[in-house]
């Protein structure tokens, strides 16, 4: 059969490279050259006329990745087929600055794939990347070949597609190796095989912590000072589906610490952060003086595969340097904890931890707020609203650092603001202040008159 194949193997179209039969890339993919817009043109004109000679009675479909600041515009090679008649598919070239996409844009690429080499023995799928793209590309390929069968073992896969270019090209690309998580997601892939519904819907969880089992060694130091910064969908916002920085270690002593190897086996750090659908992971270490920022290990997963509520993972399974693998023991794991979301409001460790320091509460807000107030009995520590105004506090100013709309810095002074804003007695317009349908000008009146409202309510009582 081999020998048949041989006899009768055409040379593909010069500039198209074979990846297997009826599937073709670009081969300016492999390069880091940059074409001006009639170079690239002439370049793109020259290669679709060997392919209407070479596949005469062919169909074409070109998928694309290309750069996410240019989404709303047509891209160029799309500009340039439309003339040839030829259909051409965009797709981001990563996601959080990985060169994965989410599992959403991974099933609709994979089922467009399928469904056109399928309709007809006269289609044909080309692939093509903008400057930058190869890397993603090559993921993307790997799992179109497993999504049909046509090779097994996602590692196996994946290295045969990246054996096509130069290797120098991937880590001239991308300065971590994304080898690891990009084979997770070809795991993911893998996996519609033996589940009834893939992909399966997202799944909301609270990610509770992480924990580092033998501390490596960053920064020339022996340990670490380890961050975290976590990037995905917030489950708390609905429809939005468009990915943010859902939390950020602060840059302070209190929260930063220097985990030295003789002296901790064990990190452990307290998350407590919402999460769903695609989410990466970056663990960042920071020098004595907290300033210069060296990646540990970044890792991109998706929560609907999330197995038993933990994700371990050993230094061959977190994206890190090239250069870097011998600064983590061969028994390092990271171990990442989840839970089921709890979408009731809670106190953040993280922020409770600093109620009462330094940086806490001053003591002359509560003196305000107490001759405020003074009326209201909800000032003993033991009773319900003191408790619940705390809640309100915390939270809310937990979700506005985790979304960056209050820079750590700003922490306390907003925390301050938020005791002026307040009003214990009238939820809704404290809500409708925030929201700025009440005015600040007409605050001071409606704490008034809502101070007035429970005196009034008091003296009837004691009557």
């Amino acid at each position: 059969m081999s020998l048949f194949r041989k006899f009768f193997y055409r040379k593909p179209p010069d500039g198209l490279l074979e990846i297997t039969e009826r599937v073709y890339v670009f081969d300016s993919c492999f390069s880091t050259d940059v074409f001006d817009d009639d170079k690239y043109g002439q370049y793109i004109g020259d290669i679709v006329l060997h392919l209407r000679s070479h596949f005469a009675d062919a169909s074409f479909m070109v998928f694309n990745f290309r750069e996410e600041e240019r989404e709303s515009q047509q891209s160029l090679l799309a500009s340039i087929l439309s003339i040839y008649d030829m259909v051409v598919m965009d797709y981001p070239r990563q996601y959080e600055g990985c060169p994965l996409l989410t599992m959403e844009m991974v099933h609709h690429f994979l089922r467009s794939g399928e469904s056109w080499l399928s309709l007809g023995q006269h289609n044909v799928l080309i692939m093509h990347c903008e400057r930058g793209g190869w890397n993603v590309l090559a993921f993307m390929l790997a799992g179109l070949l497993l999504y049909r069968k046509q090779f097994i073992g996602e590692q196996r896969t994946l290295e045969m597609v990246y054996r096509q270019a130069p290797r120098e090209l991937i880590q001239l690309l991308s300065p971590l190796n994304p080898m690891p998580s990009q084979i997770r997601y070809l795991h993911y892939i893998s996996r519609r095989n033996v589940s009834a519904e893939w992909p399966p819907g997202d799944r909301p969880l609270t990610l509770d912590c992480v924990i580092l089992r033998n501390t490596p060694g960053c920064n020339g130091e022996d340990g670490c000072r380890p961050i975290f910064r976590i990037y995905g969908q917030d489950p708390l916002l609905g429809t939005d589906n468009s990915p943010k920085v859902l939390f950020s270690t602060p840059k302070r002593s209190k929260y930063v610490r220097h985990y030295k190897r003789a002296d901790c086996q064990l990190i452990k750090i307290d998350i407590h952060c919402h999460i769903q659908g695609d989410v990466v992971l970056e663990c960042i270490s920071l020098d004595a003086d907290q300033e210069r920022e060296e990646m540990m290990f970044r890792v991109m997963f998706n929560t609907a595969f999330i197995r038993s509520n933990i994700l371990m993972l050993n230094r061959d399974e977190i994206d890190i340097m090239w250069d870097a693998k011998d600064r983590f023991p061969k028994e390092f794991r990271a171990e990442i904890l989840f839970s089921e979301m709890d979408t009731a409001d809670h106190l953040d460790p993280m922020e409770m931890a600093g109620i009462g320091e330094k940086e806490g509460l001053p003591i002359e807000a509560f003196a305000k707020v107490q001759e405020m107030f003074s009326i209201v009995d909800w000032l003993d520590p033991k009773g319900d609203a003191a408790v619940q105004f705390f809640q309100r506090l915390t939270t809310y100013e937990s979700i506005q650092l985790r979304q960056g709309l209050v820079s750590p810095s700003k922490k306390g002074s907003s925390i301050r603001k938020e005791i002026g804003h307040l009003e214990l007695g009238s939820p809704t317009k404290n809500i409708q202040l925030r929201q700025g349908l009440l005015s600040p000008s007409k605050k001071d009146s409606s704490i008034r008159k809502e101070i007035g409202n429970q005196a009034m309510l008091k003296t009837q009582q004691s009557i």
